[in-house]
């Protein structure tokens, strides 16, 4: 007999449009290691990429991006790298958070367990969260090349599709 996460995964997109956001004050598209490595993975499991771009650490920046990708119809998640940390300049968490119609607490909390097991107690330092804006999934991840191989590989790409399905229903 089949569980249900079992025949929901089955029913899910196995490709699902994305659009990539690095925050940061200093990167460029040629330095950007952290996008390129989403990128690389989504794409590498099947997924597309319908665009990418790079903003200043800013609140406004940020939100402007979001909501032009959430009023795409072609764009079904945004993955956010960068901003997620305690400086005073982080502000990816701030700017997206209160734009969630739906949080998805247990992307947040996962992540930072499986950060403890890697890294140890640094992992209390990472604010990773995903949630939903509007009908697109956001998932905001840290900008090392680490944590967003860790955070793609054991928890987003394994559900993305499953996500998607549950989030459009």
């Amino acid at each position: 007999m089949s569980s249900v996460p079992e025949e929901h995964r089955r029913a899910a997109p196995t490709s699902v449009r994305c659009a990539v956001l690095t925050v940061s004050d200093t990167r460029t598209l040629a330095t950007d290691t952290g996008g390129q490595l989403l990128v690389d993975l989504l794409e590498c499991s099947g997924h597309r990429v319908l665009d990418r771009q790079i903003v200043r650490d800013d609140l406004s920046a940020i939100r402007e991006w979001v909501t032009r990708w959430r009023d795409r119809s072609d764009i079904e998640a945004i993955f956010i790298t960068g901003g997620t940390g305690l400086s005073r300049r982080d502000q990816t968490i701030e700017a997206i958070r209160p734009m969630f119609e739906k949080e998805l607490p247990g992307f947040g909390e996962l992540f930072r367990l499986l950060s403890f097991q890697k890294i140890g107690p640094a992992a209390i330092l990472s604010r990773a969260t995903a949630g939903l804006v509007g009908r697109i999934m956001v998932f905001a991840l840290p900008g090392s090349p680490g944590a967003i191989q860790l955070a793609m590989e054991k928890l987003v790409l394994p559900e993305l599709g499953h996500v998607i399905r549950e989030s459009q229903r």
